[in-house]
């Protein structure tokens, strides 16, 4: 029997303790091992030029502190490398029909590269937000027979606008309006945050509180926030996928 191809876990955390911290819970709520996996840190070199997504089962791409909205003359070198980076990766990804799960900033890079905009209009404190999903989403393997409103934990300076074209919309919120979608039948996309838990949010709530994200003031507000509610649902969905893709 052939050895199982990796699930390629992408970060873009420059501090170490938020992109470990990250990358174990993308291991805890996926139950991987180490060993299941390849992490790249992209976010100081881009991604490697020779990157064949069919040298693993699947790709998850966690979050991020680049903004796509910023506007160009703002935006650091290895922002913008990363940026064409990531399209160049998505349109073999989405002609492929490969299996993708991008949270938060994958979200917008997904977004970015199928041609939606993306700004402000609707971004979210952070904190714990209950969202609808839709009829499509109740038919998707990765939401399938979910109640119809689930808890996230989620906290972003940006979104899409709207939904992108030939995207199905899988989950909603009254404040974003688009929070998971998906194109063709393996390539997802969530605003929220899959893999965090109250711990994990603590810990960015502290890392980024003076990054524009909230008032530094108000951080330990956020911190109770976002212990109110456990979101195993949330944490379902990256189990499931790596589960139906990781072979």
């Amino acid at each position: 029997m052939a050895a199982s191809k990796p699930v390629l876990i992408m970060q873009l955390r420059p501090e170490d303790t938020t992109s470990d911290s990250e990358y174990a819970c993308i291991l805890k709520y996926g139950h991987l091992q180490p060993g299941d996996t390849c992490r790249q840190r992209i976010e100081q070199q881009g991604i490697p030029d020779d990157l064949n997504p069919e040298d693993y089962s699947a790709i998850i791409v966690g979050g991020s502190p680049f903004d796509i909205s910023t506007p160009v003359h703002r935006k650091t070198d290895i922002q913008k490398k990363i940026e064409a980076d990531f399209n160049r990766l998505l349109a073999q990804i989405v002609a492929l029909d490969f299996p993708f799960l991008g949270a938060c900033s994958g979200n917008g890079l997904l977004g970015n590269y199928l041609g939606t905009s993306i700004s402000t209009t609707y971004a979210e404190a952070v904190g714990c937000v209950t969202l609808d999903i839709t009829e499509a989403g109740k038919q998707d393997h990765l939401l399938r027979g979910f109640p119809d409103q689930i808890d996230v934990l989620l906290g972003h300076k940006e979104a899409v606008d709207t939904l992108p074209k030939g995207a199905t919309l899988l989950m909603t919120g009254s404040s974003c309006p688009v929070q998971m979608f998906r194109i063709g039948e393996n390539v997802y996309a969530t605003q929220f945050h899959p893999e965090g838990d109250a711990r994990e949010f603590i810990l960015r709530i502290n890392t980024y509180r003076s990054h524009g994200y909230f008032e530094p003031h108000e951080a330990e507000a956020l911190k109770d926030r976002v212990s109110q509610k456990p979101t195993p649902h949330a944490q379902e969905i990256l189990r499931r996928f790596v589960d139906r893709y990781y072979r």
